[in-house]
């Protein structure tokens, strides 16, 4: 059966060596292309739901978000166990799949059972969200910045990286960790308002009347039909402070008369600090398929040429570097293949001969590279 194969490989040798050549050189440029992950990627069955509602306690929010929930999505084909837990400002309902689970199906399946729960939700609750368990999403790259300056300061550089970040191809996200949201604080003064005879209630009342948008239905002109919104939201601190809380004759009494405006943040949810000092961590997360090794030193570029622009007092850090782990394991892999030749060949060289020696030495190459064309198609 193989002598026909080996009399044509004799007759035509220079196909054959080229051939061999050609697979060494798609070989090593597979290897060198090819995505180098230390973790496959692997799709766990289990997805989860989050919710939140500022405020609410663990007994309410077992009740008024994980029950209605949990009525929907009990339901779900495939589904192998439920769990749910509530805490402070929220709760999250996990679920389990059987083995061999259609990602796809069970993600539509999931977002359809929130979309029918979320009528029985309180309508203050945040939107509710589906996440997979994927071994792929977790960071590959943490990028910290910290130094002596203004908190502020630190978040305005950590989103305007973030920004530059996200535009890589193969980054899938970059969420910072260690912000916090902007808040405008109205301080009212009492002494103010019981002399302007306001009340207090209806102030809150007030503010929350005044900052919406209003849709005022559609004009028709005859000549087209356009939708109309009254906007009332407030963009500045100047637009609340020139606000008319109550008018009297031809004067009005506005916010700036009663109370002062301030800009902080809301009560930080975590922290990030370095060195006793403050900071602010970028979390990179590629995308699945990608090239770790090319993505972190793409993300460092992009640092790096930001930061020519940074006050001196900013310092970066790189935590949990995960391409260190695969040049270490690639390099262990190198070597394990070459000292395989090696050994292989010096057992042949003692057998058959130098020319047998080369020869296997180049078959076992041969055979190496095809297997990662292989891999890579």
């Amino acid at each position: 059966m193989l002598a026909p194969v080996i009399d044509a490989a004799l007759s035509h040798s220079r196909t054959v060596l080229a051939t061999l050549v050609l697979l060494l050189i798609s070989g090593t440029y597979a290897f060198i292309d090819i995505a180098k992950e230390s973790d496959p990627d692997i799709d766990i069955p289990v997805l989860y739901v989050s919710v939140a509602l500022e405020g609410v306690s663990p007994e309410d929010s077992e009740r008024l978000l994980l029950r209605p929930l949990e009525q929907e999505l009990s339901t779900i084909e495939g589904l192998k166990e439920l769990k749910s837990t509530a805490y402070q400002g929220g709760g999250f309902v996990l679920l389990e799949f059987s083995a061999g689970f259609n990602k796809d199906t069970a993600m539509d399946d999931v977002q359809k059972g929130v979309d029918q729960a979320k009528p029985d939700l309180p309508t203050d609750a945040e939107e509710p969200t589906v996440t997979e368990v994927n071994t792929s999403l977790f960071p590959v790259l943490v990028v910290t910045l910290s130094g002596d300056v203004p908190y502020r300061t630190l978040i305005g550089l950590a989103e305007d990286l973030q920004d530059k970040i996200e535009t890589i191809g193969s980054v899938l996200e970059a969420p910072i960790t260690g912000d916090r949201e902007d808040l405008v604080e109205i301080l009212v003064d009492p002494e103010l308002v019981e002399s302007y005879e306001l009340d207090g209630p209806g102030l809150v009342q007030f503010f929350q009347q005044s900052n919406r948008l209003v849709a005022a239905g559609s004009l028709d002109t005859g000549a087209g039909k356009f939708a109309v919104e009254v906007p009332g939201l407030f963009e500045t601190i100047t637009d609340i402070l020139d606000m008319p809380i109550k008018s009297v004759g031809d004067s009005s009494v506005l916010v700036r008369d009663v109370a002062s405006i301030r800009k902080t943040y809301k009560d930080p949810k975590n922290f990030a600090h370095i060195d006793g000092q403050p900071a602010v961590a970028l979390e990179i997360v590629k995308r699945s398929g990608e090239n770790i090794i090319g993505t972190i030193e793409a993300v460092r570029a992009v640092v790096e040429d930001e930061s020519k622009n940074w006050p001196q007092e900013v310092k970066i850090h790189y935590l949990q570097d995960r391409s260190d782990d695969i040049r270490t394991m690639l390099s262990d892999l190198q070597n394990n293949i070459i000292s395989a030749i090696l050994l292989v060949m010096i057992v042949v060289v003692a057998a058959l001969g130098l020319r047998a020696a080369g020869l296997v030495g180049i078959a076992m190459n041969i055979a190496v590279d095809g297997g990662l064309e292989t891999v890579a198609l």
